[in-house]
């Protein structure tokens, strides 16, 4: 079929628009790469660097050997993986448990889950409730508040809807229980719905910020989003603590580059493993078979 002028000039338009979007969108993200894996001397005598002449992980070696820095990563890593696995498992049960029609109280369940969607309680009364938990000053303070969101558990919800009813029928004869059925039959057929939900919580878990400004008051429970930030405000690093005895302080501008690059490649490298999931679970509950 041949192809009409028109078709070609659109098309050329289209992809030349998205190059450039791409390359606006990238080009942040390779500068702060390349500086932070710059050698000191050539950054502070050319400042502004497209390519190195000499590699160095300096900066990185600086922030590893500092007191602060590993601590921070470490608890946004518990907070990522723990509170991703204990989102999951109170999502998905929720959610399953919804989807099963015979559950008494159906309806007045899925309307307060609604109405926690329409109307959000606000920051006042979530630190209240945070305070009369207890967990002030505790990691779980991040976790516990954000178990299930309503919105996932109707996604879920809807998922597990799509699945056909004659699977908990069979495993109800064979003598499984609700949640034998849920954990055997029902999570092992939800790989993309988890893999997906999974991905969101765990975002959203290593990115907090907010909360944790609001309940921990001890730096060495600050996740790496707190440290980054007051790194990034601050014109010294000085709060890092001690460095490693063998460790040369580079440029605090190259310092920041290294440590926005710790706080971004690990969940950037979660993405590959979970692509083959994620864009089925992407459409999870929106259609049914």
């Amino acid at each position: 079929m041949k192809r009409r002028p028109g078709d070609i000039a659109f098309q050329t338009v289209n992809y030349t628009a998205l190059g450039v979007l791409a390359l606006v969108t990238f080009f942040p993200l390779y500068y702060v790469f390349i500086v932070s894996l710059t050698e000191p001397a050539e950054f502070l005598q050319k400042r502004i660097v497209l390519w190195p002449e000499t590699w160095s992980f300096q900066s990185y070696a600086y922030l590893l050997s500092t007191e602060a820095f590993p601590r921070s990563v470490a608890n946004s890593a518990f907070l990522a993986s723990v509170g991703t696995l204990c989102s999951l498992a109170v999502s998905s049960s929720l959610a399953y448990a919804l989807s099963q029609r015979r559950m008494a109280g159906r309806r007045l369940l899925m309307g307060l889950i609604l109405l926690t969607i329409l109307f959000s309680p606000g920051v006042i009364p979530a630190y209240m409730l945070v305070r009369q938990l207890g967990l002030m000053g505790s990691l779980w303070a991040l976790i516990i508040p954000s178990l299930a969101s309503g919105w996932n558990v109707l996604l879920m919800k809807g998922f597990f809807d799509s699945l056909p009813a004659e699977l908990s029928e069979s495993a109800a004869i064979d003598g499984c229980g609700e949640v034998r059925t849920w954990l055997r039959i029902i999570l092992p057929l939800s790989l993309p719905a988890l893999a997906a939900f999974g991905l969101f919580h765990a975002v959203g878990y290593w990115n907090q910020f907010f909360s944790a400004l609001l309940y921990l008051n001890d730096p060495k429970q600050w996740p790496i989003q707190v440290l980054l930030q007051n790194m990034l405000l601050s014109a010294s690093t000085t709060d890092l603590g001690t460095p490693g005895e063998y460790v040369q302080a580079p440029p605090t501008e190259m310092l920041k580059m290294a440590a926005v690059m710790i706080a971004t490649v690990p969940i950037l490298l979660v993405y590959p493993f979970l692509q083959k999931h994620f864009a089925k679970g992407a459409l999870v509950g929106s259609v049914k078979s």
